[in-house]
């Protein structure tokens, strides 16, 4: 009985299984796309540190030595670089620095007139030459290995015996000063601008003032002053010694002996100071001119050694490498748009070495500055050129690098970086700024971290290291006021074109005709150019 109810029991689930799986299957559940799908929003880029806080360079040991010694080579370059530039003139006589090493270097030795040491370098065709810059002064020279005893003891009485005559202070001085009335002021915009953007933001900073000095601080200066300076700057503990080409052991003993009779030490070291960053201020320099220069800019915390630096530095090179048609901005504002001659962007503070195109070496700062110059633009496209540069520099922060174009770049800088030490000097330079920065074999490490980037590891660095809205901006122009209202009013800039322009050129346009400058109203000023370093 029991079994037989069982059995009845079974086949009756087995009807009413059989009965569940004849019914239709229930309509499917719809997933919740919209939740599955959304897109979280992308987070802002950090905004820019509000303080450059000046974290020393390296110190190396007092006459450290740098060698490169190349046997197949007769020619010697020396290369003795001194930690003192334009941040060691006092206030009041802005130039000093330089005024002293000019006359040092070309004022004669106590052997020789100035006008002898001239006659003496010319049939051995030696260099002597000398630069500074805000925190470094370079004495280098070059000559033939058969010249070598007599060219060493002209090189070394330029710093050891110098003649610091009265007369030759007074000519080289008037020569300092026309720099900055005739030449600064007057015949070169694009230094102009650019001393003016270092003057803005650097306002109170020991970078503040022309490198080459004001005209009353250069007035003031006095014979005293300049063998005083020597004295307190031009000392063992601030110098690297370079030595390259044909070097011997008795050369470098000769040299490191005589350069040991300097000054063991000086002056204190100058203390910069934490640059409070600023942004959205502008100076107009006034002065007769066809065309508009444009420098933009700001104090910038990525230096060499920093892991950022790199991918900042390819980035800037995309956007434009001085004096290179395959720049971002050259082809996009030059080429198409036919705005302007120069388009250039740079990661740190640049200064053309002569001869070439390339960054001088031995010009390292403490606290660096990313500037984009824009000239000779004209006057009615200032606005618009400059809105331009801003509109390309903004993308970077928001898209990346198109790998086909960051592979281009990419070839472009493995090569073009070997040209930046084709020479015994910049070789030196760059041996030498590495001891600064702590950056051994830098270019070569430059190289290599090359290989590495990708288009979007280099975009993660611009979003947080690249600033636009932290510019600065100082045109040198001719109708300055006009310029100023079109700043503070930050109405659209038409663009209209003399030749057809594909839509494409066009639709980026819209967006730049009306593109906000990241600009104060309040802080626009206009300066007349003929009083721009005075004092």
């Amino acid at each position: 009985m029991k079994t037989q109810t069982l059995v009845s029991l079974t086949a009756l689930l087995s009807l009413v299984g059989c009965a569940s799986q004849q019914k239709p299957a229930p309509e499917p559940t719809p997933p919740p796309a919209q939740e599955a799908t959304a897109t979280p929003p992308a987070e802002a880029p950090p905004k820019a540190p509000s303080e450059v806080p000046a974290i020393p360079l390296r110190q190396p040991k007092p006459m450290e030595l740098v060698v490169l010694a190349r046997p197949d080579t007769p020619i010697v370059t020396f290369r003795l670089v001194f930690h003192t530039g334009s941040i060691d003139d006092p206030k009041g006589k802005e130039g000093l620095t330089a005024l002293t090493a000019t006359l040092m270097a070309e004022g004669g030795t106590q052997k020789l007139t100035s006008a002898q040491l001239l006659d003496a370098l010319f049939p051995m065709a030696a260099e002597l030459d000398t630069s500074v810059d805000k925190e470094f002064t370079t004495f280098s020279g070059r000559v033939h290995r058969d010249f070598l005893p007599r060219y060493l003891d002209i090189f070394t009485d330029v710093l050891l015996a110098p003649r610091l005559d009265a007369a030759e202070l007074e000519r080289l001085r008037t020569n300092a000063i026309s720099t900055v009335e005739n030449g600064l002021r007057s015949a070169n915009d694009e230094g102009l601008g650019k001393a003016a953007l270092d003057a803005l933001i650097y306002e109170g900073h020991p970078y503040a003032h022309f490198i080459g000095g004001t005209v009353q601080g250069l007035k003031s200066i006095t014979l005293d002053d300049v063998k005083a300076h020597a004295q307190r700057v031009f000392t063992q503990d601030r110098l690297v010694v370079g030595l390259a080409g044909a070097v011997d052991d008795a050369l470098k003993q000769s040299l490191l002996s005589r350069l040991g009779t300097l000054p063991a030490t000086g002056a204190p070291r100058v203390t910069l100071p934490t640059v409070t960053a600023t942004s959205g201020r502008a100076v107009i320099l006034q002065k007769q001119t066809l065309s508009t220069a444009v420098s933009m800019g700001y104090v910038n915390p990525v230096r060499r050694g920093d892991p950022d630096f790199f991918p900042l530095a390819f980035a800037l090179t995309h956007l434009g490498e001085h004096r290179q048609s395959i720049g971002l901005l050259f082809n996009e504002l030059r080429e198409k748009r036919g705005l302007n001659y120069g388009d250039y962007a740079y990661a740190e503070h640049f200064i053309e070495d002569p001869g070439t195109t390339y960054n001088r070496t031995n010009i390292a700062r403490t606290q660096q500055d990313l500037t984009v110059w824009i000239r000779p633009v004209d006057p009615s496209h200032a606005v618009f050129a400059t809105r331009g540069a801003l509109y390309f520099l903004d993308q970077l922060v928001k898209e990346p690098i198109p790998q086909e174009r960051f592979d281009l770049m990419r070839g472009f800088l493995q090569g073009y970086s070997r040209l930046w030490e084709q020479t015994d000097p910049r070789r030196l330079g760059y041996a030498i700024d590495s001891l600064f920065y702590g950056t051994p074999n830098y270019l070569e490490q430059y190289r290599q971290a090359l290989t590495k980037m990708t288009p979007q590891s280099v975009q993660d660095v611009l979003r947080r290291r690249l600033h636009p809205s932290a510019l600065n901006f100082a045109f040198v122009t001719q109708d300055a006021e006009a310029l100023a209202s079109a700043l503070r009013s930050g109405q659209p800039s038409p663009m209209t074109y003399a030749s057809d322009k594909s839509q494409a050129l066009l639709d980026v346009d819209k967006s730049i005709i009306g593109l906000p400058l990241p600009l104060r109203s309040d802080a626009i000023t206009v300066t007349p150019a003929q009083s721009f370093m005075e004092k």
